[in-house]
């Protein structure tokens, strides 16, 4: 098994650039179900993740050829309506096969994803709005059998809560729907608004992108003419990057961003009292002569997003008083404590809420262990301010979601190298 070894102190400087976002292109591939031609992806990111997904529509029947960060996809010869356990058990995101399966073939079956790390992500709104698209859903030893042989139907669907994956297969099936489907409380994340203009651009009628109600004009099961497109960048990635530079106090350039994307990362930069430069496609953060404590407030986009907080965690572990994290979203996302405790931090738990007493210079390296993707990446950003060698075990979470984490640092000067154990 593979680890990290950190050594803390060194400066880092310079600029880095971002890749796509794993969690644009996760629903991106499952669209080209949709399609009737060869698709070409560029700007994906060379992740687990993806390479995982990749497989899944190679098990359907698909057919892919990858060249670095750009995919050509063919599922016109798909044959296979079955998501097994093996591919689903190692990703969540395989459900996201449940929607575009179902509205082409009018039958799919895909096992069930179950809780993860951080949490249970039940998926019954998924399987509600395909219900009420016509679709007759059992589950039975462990899968999910959707059937609705002459078709998905245009629905109204108003989701309870907001939910991403929700919102991202019930899209994807009511492109090829028979009739309007109207989603209401959808989910608005730049990931789903690439999604709906992938689609439009294909020649489906979509209103509403980028709002809480979409409305979709489903072809009645004609496929879909998917145009070239290139995934958006990472805004995680790129707020992971931007907390380095804020845990080091020192300037970097994050380069290939949407700054749009990062408003609620950058707001929270700004309140802990750095400065950030924007332009077109990168961020520029400054350093500070005080690191101020901050206050977060997880929820959905465009607010501060739950995969930032582990790592704004690390960072307030140097600021200079009291910080705060309160966690809406997940009930057990702060897995990372104990890891950043065993580190030097000064961090109390109250249920789904953090308290951090930072002070600069506290952190001392040891041997810690990643948990899930983003706690991961919190251990890293700790890791480069701590004194001596920091080791982090199972850093397969890490390779599910950062692409070449070691040598994007490592660029930046951070003392960084990877080991088998």
């Amino acid at each position: 098994m593979e680890y990290l070894k950190i050594v803390g102190g060194n400066d880092i400087s310079g600029s880095v650039e971002i890749s796509g976002a794993k969690n644009a292109a996760l629903p991106l591939i499952a669209c080209t179900i949709l399609g009737k031609n060869e698709i070409t992806i560029g700007n994906l990111p060379n992740v687990v993740d993806i390479n995982t997904f990749l497989k899944l529509i190679k098990k359907l029947g698909g057919s892919f050829e990858k060249d670095g960060n750009s995919v050509k996809i063919n599922t016109s010869s798909i044959n296979n309506t079955t998501a097994t356990y093996d591919i689903v058990k190692t990703m969540r995101a395989s459900i996201l096969v449940l929607g575009p399966i179902l509205a082409r073939f009018g039958t799919c079956e895909v096992s069930l994803p179950g809780g993860c790390a951080i949490g249970q992500r039940p998926v019954d709104l998924h399987l509600k709005a395909l219900e009420q698209m016509g679709a007759k859903i059992e589950i039975l030893h462990g899968y999910i059998k959707a059937t609705a042989p002459n078709g998905l139907k245009g629905a109204k669907i108003v989701f309870d809560k907001v939910t991403v994956g929700g919102t991202e297969n019930t899209v994807m099936a009511a492109a090829l729907a028979h009739g309007t489907t109207t989603i209401i409380n959808a989910a608005k994340e730049p990931e789903i608004v690439q999604l709906c203009e992938v689609i439009r651009n294909a020649g489906v009628k979509v209103e509403g992108i980028g709002t809480s109600k979409i409305i979709i004009e489903g072809t009645g099961q004609k496929l879909l003419d998917i145009k070239p497109f290139d995934v958006i960048p990472d805004r995680i990635e790129a707020g992971t990057y931007m907390c380095a530079a804020a845990i080091k106090n020192q300037k970097l350039k994050i380069e290939k961003v949407i700054p749009l994307h990062l408003e609620a990362v950058i707001s929270k930069l700004e309140e802990m009292n750095f400065e950030v430069l924007q332009d077109e496609n990168s961020v520029t953060i400054l350093p500070t002569n005080e690191i101020k404590p901050v206050n977060i407030i997880t929820t959905e986009y465009p607010g501060f997003p739950t995969d930032m907080q582990a790592q704004f965690m690390a960072l307030a572990t140097q600021a200079n008083g009291t910080s705060t994290i309160d966690e809406r979203l997940f009930e057990n996302r702060f897995m990372h404590v104990s890891e950043l405790l065993r580190l030097g931090a000064d961090i109390h738990l109250n249920g789904n809420t953090a308290t951090i007493n930072g002070k600069a210079g506290t952190l001392n390296g040891t041997d810690v262990m990643a948990t899930d993707l983003r706690a991961s990446s919190a251990l890293v950003l700790a890791a480069l301010v701590a004194n001596g060698e920091t080791n982090i075990h199972r850093i397969y979470h890490l390779d599910r979601g950062y692409e070449d984490l070691e040598g994007k640092l490592s660029k930046i000067g951070a003392n960084v190298k990877r080991f088998t154990e």
